[in-house]
Order: C-alpha cells, then sequence, then structure tokens
C-alpha cells in the first residue's frame, strides 16, 4: 500500500493558531521553530516575490472526487502483488468472504476515527492517541505506523531485488540467469538505495510527492490490467518455459497421484487437476492471508490529513470519501487476486509479477509492467522514509535544532536497516505476514476502537452503551487476530513449510 504518513505530520505542524482555531482544532505540539522550520520547506523553486506555497494553502479545498483519488492512492500499494497468492490459499469464496470482511472492518474503524477527531477537535492519529492516553497513546501511534512504514519500504525493495534482476535479463537478452553481479538482487537493491532513493530522502522535503503519488497509482491499474489480459492469454495448463519449474511441477503432479501409461499422460486428468480453481482450502500458507489483506488496507494515518483538506468538510461527508475509496480498492483487488490465481492456480507465488517470468522472460507488455511498477516503488520509498525520520526526531530529538548531521545519519541508518531485512528476507510473503500481523491490526482494529472509548464522553456514551461496547469487541477482535496470525506464521516458520519466492 502506498501509504504517505508526512501528510498527518505537516497538517499539525503547519497550523497556525488562528488556521487551528477555524479547523475545530488545537494547535499541536511541539511547535517548530528557527532551523528546524528548514524541514518543511520544499526542494522545489518558488517564483520571487510570491509567498511560499505551503501544505495548508489547499486546506479545505479539495473536491470531493480529488479526496477520493488521494485516500484510494493512500490504500493501494504493494499489498496487490500477494493477494493472487492469499487466493491460492484460501480458495475464491474464502478470501471473497476475508476480504469482504477486512474492508468493512476498516470502514467502521474510519468512522471510529471520524467520530474521535470531530469530539475533541484533532485531525491526526498521534495527537488523538495523545489526547486518549497522553504521551504512551502517542509513542504507540507512532512506533505503529513507523513500523508499519518499515514493512511498506521494505516490501517496495524487495520488489526491486526481485523484479530488477528479471528486467536486467530481458533487456540483455539472456535466456537464463547469470551469476554476474548485476544479476544479483542483493547488490542491486544496495545500489539504488544508494544511487537513487538516498539523494532523495536528504531533501528537506518531498516535493514531487503529489506526481509521485499519482503516478504510482496509475501503475497499479495498468499491473491490473495487464494480469486481466495475460489471463486471457496464457492458456492452461500452463506453459512454463523454465525446465527447472516444468521438473518440480511434474513432481507436483506425481506426488499428486497421476500416473503415466505407455510414456502417454491422463491429459484430461492433468487438465481437470491443474485448472479447476478451488472454492474453499485451507493449508499451512492460509495463516498469511488475512495480513496481506490488513497490510493491503492500512490507510488510517492518511484519513485525518485528508479530512482536513476535503473542502465543506462534515463527518458525513468524509465517511462517503473513506466508503468509495475501500470499495474501488476492494474491486481492484479482488480483480487482481481472481486474474492472478486463475492463470496460474497452485503455482502463483507470493510475489505476482514474478511468476510470469516462468512463463516467457521476454514478454514485452510484462516488462513493461515492471519497470513502471520499479519505478513507482522505487520513488515512493523516500516519500515513506520521511515521517519515519520526523517521528524518530519527535521521540528522540524532540528539543533539538535542525541538522544535516542528523538529517542524513538517520536516512542512512533507516535504508540500511531495510536493506539488511530485505537481504535476509527469505520472500516478500514473511514481510507481508509480520507488518500485517502487528502493526496493521493497530493502526485498523485496536487504537481506533480504544481512542473511541476513551475519548468519547461517558456522559454522552455510558462504558455499557451499545457503541463502546462494540468498539470494545472490534478491539478484542484486533487482539486476538493478531494474537493467532503470528502463532499460525511462526509456526509455519518453525516447519519451515513456507513456500519462497522465486525459488522454482
Amino acid at each position: 500500500m502506498m501509504e504517505f504518513p508526512a501528510q498527518t505530520e505537516m497538517v499539525n505542524m503547519c497550523l497556525s493558531g488562528k488556521q487551528a482555531e477555524a479547523l475545530g482544532t488545537e494547535t499541536p505540539e511541539p511547535s517548530f521553530t528557527g532551523a528546524e522550520n528548514q524541514e518543511l520547506e520544499e526542494f522545489l523553486p518558488h517564483a520571487p516575490g510570491k509567498e511560499k506555497p505551503r501544505f495548508t494553502d489547499f486546506e479545505g479545498k479539495t473536491s470531493f472526487g480529488m479526496s477520493v483519488f488521494n485516500l484510494s492512492n493512500a490504500i493501494m500499494g504493494s499489498g496487490i502483488l500477494g493477494l493472487a497468492y492469499a487466493m491460492a490459499n484460501t480458495g475464491i469464496l474464502l478470501f471473497l468472504f476475508l476480504l469482504t470482511g477486512v474492508a468493512l472492518l476498516s470502514t467502521y474503524s474510519i468512522h471510529l476515527l471520524l467520530i474521535s477527531s470531530g469530539i475533541v477537535g484533532i485531525r491526526a492519529y498521534e495527537q488523538l492517541g495523545y489526547k486518549a492516553f497522553g504521551t504512551p497513546g502517542k509513542l504507540a501511534a507512532a512506533i505503529a505506523i513507523t513500523l508499519q512504514n518499515i514493512g511498506a519500504m521494505s516490501s517496495y525493495l524487495y520488489i526491486v531485488k526481485s523484479e530488477l534482476p528479471l528486467v536486467i535479463q530481458t533487456f540483455l537478452n539472456l535466456n537464463e540467469k547469470t551469476s554476474d553481479w548485476y544479476m544479483n538482487g542483493n547488490y542491486l537493491v544496495i545500489m539504488v538505495s544508494a544511487c537513487v532513493i538516498l539523494p532523495l530522502a536528504l531533501m528537506k522535503q518531498l516535493g514531487y510527492l503529489g506526481y509521485a503519488s499519482g503516478f504510482s497509482l496509475s501503475c497499479m491499474l495498468f499491473f491490473l490490467c495487464s494480469v486481466i489480459y495475460k489471463k486471457f492469454q496464457i492458456p492452461c495448463p500452463v506453459p512454463w518455459s523454465n525446465m527447472n519449474y516444468t521438473m518440480a511441477d511434474n513432481m507436483t503432479l506425481l506426488t499428486a497421484g497421476l500416473t503415466y501409461q505407455n510414456g502417454q499422460s491422463h491429459e484430461a486428468e492433468i487438465e481437470s487437476t491443474e485448472c479447476s480453481p478451488k472454492m474453499f482450502t485451507i493449508n499451512s500458507q492460509t495463516a498469511y492471508t488475512i495480513p496481506i489483506m490488513a497490510f493491503a488496507f492500512v490507510c488510517h494515518p492518511e484519513v485525518l490529513p485528508i479530512y482536513t483538506e476535503l473542502k465543506d468538510a462534515t463527518k458525513k461527508k468524509m465517511q462517503r470519501v473513506s466508503n468509495i475509496s475501500i470499495a474501488v480498492m476492494y474491486c481492484m483487488y479482488f480483480l487482481a487476486a481472481l486474474f492472478g490465481y486463475l492463470t496460474f492456480h497452485g503455482h502463483v507465488e507470493s510475489e505476482l509479477l514474478h511468476t510470469y517470468s516462468y512463463v516467457d522472460p521476454f514478454d514485452i507488455l510484462i516488462l513493461c509492467v515492471r519497470v513502471a511498477v520499479l519505478t513507482a516503488v522505487t520513488l515512493t520509498v523516500p516519500i515513506v522514509l520521511f515521517p519515519v525520520r520526523r517521528a524518530i526526531h519527535h521521540m528522540l530529538f524532540q528539543n533539538k535544532e535542525f541538522s544535516w548531521v542528523r538529517h542524513t545519519l538517520i536516512a542512512i541508518l533507516l535504508l540500511t536497516l531495510i536493506n539488511l531485512l530485505v537481504i535476509f528476507a527469505p520472500n516478500i510473503l514473511g514481510i507481508f505476514g509480520i507488518i500485517g500481523a502487528t502493526s496493521a491490526p493497530c493502526l485498523i482494529f485496536i487504537f481506533p476502537a480504544i481512542f473511541y472509548i476513551r475519548i468519547m464522553p461517558k456522559d454522552r456514551e455510558p462504558m455499557k452503551s451499545t457503541p463502546k461496547i462494540l468498539a470494545a469487541c472490534f478491539a478484542g477482535l484486533g487482539v486476538l487476530f493478531m494474537i493467532m496470525s503470528l502463532s499460525f506464521i511462526i509456526i509455519d516458520w518453525t516447519t519451515g513449510s513456507s513456500k519462497s519466492s522465486g525459488s522454482h
């Protein structure tokens, strides 16, 4: 998902007293003065004699349609690449049921956030935590958002590690990967991080944010259209071009009980086994399904800043924006998962785009999709890194003046940590699973519910009132989901049954 929590902090820090009063918000703390304000300046030049544009210049002027686009863009992200794998391990009907449930629960949690923000007049996730539980609440929200963003950046860089060697292989017209360094994904992800992402991450403010956001959403739409098109172009059984994959595929068929007689296979039996979609299935990989879905639907830190920018903003109008955005993403997610699964059935990998390389490594359409997705995720990493660095600054260096040395070191340390995670992670499934089972349930289920229970005055809604009981059950569901998902994932790791993306 392409999350951009930078807006959350920027809204709060840029609001002046009068603007905050007009919005019905409190002036946030801490305020930035002196050299720290340099971080809020854009790197794009502005015309002499004109006031520098600020984030709040457009506050309250964003149309309903553009707000839907912004929130849809905040929801959409790398999670869409893992949904076909989730469907392969649940079946179509169970997947549809779970996806619908997560989408509806996300809508309800946004409803709780909007009510809470309306009561206290605060439109920032961390500040709601501060209002509800003081500094511990603010730190908990900031840590959850930070972990979510680190997971998002790791998933983006894992896509670079996985897909960039295939792009180079196609351009060089190589029939198979070589041992040369420029075909090693670990080396390539380090080079991209050092040469492209780090210079962009060192900007004081990412002025290309809007352009990169729109481009990223366009790339994912292109990806979806390509997945649908390839479903009707690739026959079933899939004609694997990679011999190792074909041998593994044949072994799977043999162990499934398919027999060969007189050198001739039962082609009809093979086809019915390979090409029959499953409606319902459960296996060791099913544990990753809900975490992948939760990871794909996290957009809650961006809801309140978008609410602030909405023209003629009301709680009802913002709820409509959220409902439409989630509905649009729900349809895109289901279509991407369905057509990806119907193309490869049980052989789809945890990163769908990688699976196409085993059919035709030189497919021009898939090459274009890869280049587009790689460009989008590379440009998005510094955008997501920006609020993580600011959160670290708030937690550890709150009263310090702006320092280029500290600004640079934090970016380098974050990128180093993320690169290590990407290099040593066996597949992208682990990233989706862990982040989707930890920070995602906190941001979607637990925090909105407990903030609502704490902030809503008892004289308006007693603790035994139906809305608060529902919110408490909602928070309990999040805790239960977190415990169960983590337990199943740890069991899967210890038994060594997890499939490695790209291992065929």
